[in-house]
């Protein structure tokens, strides 16, 4: 079995990215008692309009796996990225293509088009208790928990910063 190809998403391919998006984000129980979140996470255009949504596809039957949304310091949807950094928001597979290698091709590109960029570090926040896979991706690629980038959205909603240093010799 090939792997999947990352690439910018088409807008064809947004309706599929709003509904795996929204469906892995339920499948995980982060939509309970969230006020709008859905509908944030539903809304691809807005997010390519200020962003690059990239996709995770299967080579072979050109279904789209997952989804993510890759950000600088500065535009709508960054929330912790600071000057030379990028961020990168909603990491999203669709629970029925889990385990497929969608997750890390989408994390690795949004490093590598940092790296591309000449940022200095690549920052994402992650839900306190995130899923045990999730944070074993993170710590493979090099993230590091980053305390003063902790923050609360919404009352119950504890997010942690992590970040990757770019500039680290590897």
């Amino acid at each position: 079995m090939t792997g999947p190809l990352v690439r910018r998403a088409r807008p064809a391919d947004f309706p599929a990215v709003a509904r795996l998006t929204v469906a892995a984000y339920e499948a995980d129980g982060q939509l309970k008692a969230e006020n709008g979140y859905e509908a944030v996470l539903a809304d691809v255009a807005g997010r390519a309009a200020t962003g690059e949504v990239l996709v995770a596809v299967d080579e072979s039957t050109g279904a789209v796996l997952g989804a993510v949304t890759f950000v600088l310091p500065g535009t709508p949807y960054a929330e912790l990225a600071g000057p030379g950094e990028a961020e990168f928001r909603m990491l999203a597979v669709d629970p029925a293509a889990q385990g497929r290698g969608a997750g890390a091709a989408l994390a690795e590109a949004c490093v590598a088009r940092a790296t591309e960029l000449g940022c200095v570090a690549v920052v994402i926040c992650v839900r306190a208790g995130m899923s045990a896979s999730a944070r074993r991706l993170y710590d493979r690629l090099g993230f590091v928990r980053v305390p003063e980038k902790d923050w609360t959205p919404a009352p119950g909603v504890d997010l942690l910063g992590l970040r990757l240093d770019l500039t680290a010799a590897r």
